[in-house]
Parts: structure tokens; sequence; C-alpha cells
């Protein structure tokens, strides 16, 4: 039977190799693009894990990893969605190793983020969803945004 805990700063490695087989699954960045995230994101995790603005949580099964998400408050400025707060939760590194799919897991780790979302108080809580989480997000109450993205590529 799966266990949950909170990641600790000790599962950085773990949670940034996560992070990089969820966008390399999901079709994003290259595989030099990926390789050259590591070094930037793992301090990034390490000051908001302290910072006690990033949370984790890891699935572990038989003494093997089976996923982990993660969790950050960030500063958002007063908005129609909830316009006297100056923050707002954000899901991210939401992966299940593939011999655990299909089992609940994510699903249970969103509830868990949102969980986290509600005890801090923020009512906005967003995320970026692949196409292969967008199922799990959308039954746990996430609906489509307007949003658009520019990136300025080198």
């Amino acid at each position: 039977m799966p266990t949950t805990r909170l990641a600790t700063l000790a599962d950085a490695a773990l949670i940034t190799a996560h992070r990089r087989a969820m966008f390399a699954e999901a079709g994003l960045g290259t595989a030099d693009t990926l390789e050259q995230m590591a070094p930037t994101f793992t301090p990034w995790l390490e000051r908001m894990m302290t910072e006690g603005r990033y949370v984790g949580w890891i699935v572990e099964e038989d003494c093997a990893i089976a996923a982990s998400a993660g969790f950050f408050e960030l500063d958002w400025p007063p908005h129609p969605f909830d316009p006297t707060e100056t923050a707002r939760g954000y899901l991210l590194n939401f992966w299940v190793e593939p011999a655990y799919r299909r089992r609940g897991l994510a699903r249970a780790l969103v509830r868990e983020a949102v969980s986290e979302s509600r005890r801090r108080g923020l009512r906005v809580t967003a995320l970026h969803a692949s196409a292969a989480g967008r199922p799990v997000y959308e039954k746990e109450g996430f609906r489509a945004s307007s949003e658009m993205l520019f990136v300025d590529r080198p």
C-alpha cells in the first residue's frame, strides 16, 4: 500500500529528476534544455523549501518511489478571482512513475496540494496541465483559463 510523506531537502535531486521526466514525456524542451534546467531548478527548489513557500510530497510503496508532486505559493496581484489577496497557489512537478499509474496516486496528490493551498487561505490555485494530466485536474475542479504564453527564444 502506498504511503505519502512530505518532501525534504534531501529529496531535491529526486524532485528535479521527476520534473525533467515530466517535461520530457510531455514533449517540452530538448534534451539539452532539460539538462540545463536541473542546475538552476535544484537551488530554486531548495530555497523555496527553506522559505516554506514550496511543499512537496513523495509517494512510496515497498521502499520504491512511486510519485511526487509539489505546491508553491507565489506573489500575485489582487485579481477579480480574489480581489483582496496578494498570493495564489501553484501546483507543479506532478509525476507518477509508469509502473504506478492508473491507481489514483495523481488524484490523491492533487487533493493534498489543494488542501495545502486552502490551509494557507489561498482562494486561487493554478497549474499548467499536460494532455495526460488534464482529466485528473478537471475531475478535481480545475478548469481551463484564458492564459496565453510568450517565450522569447535566444
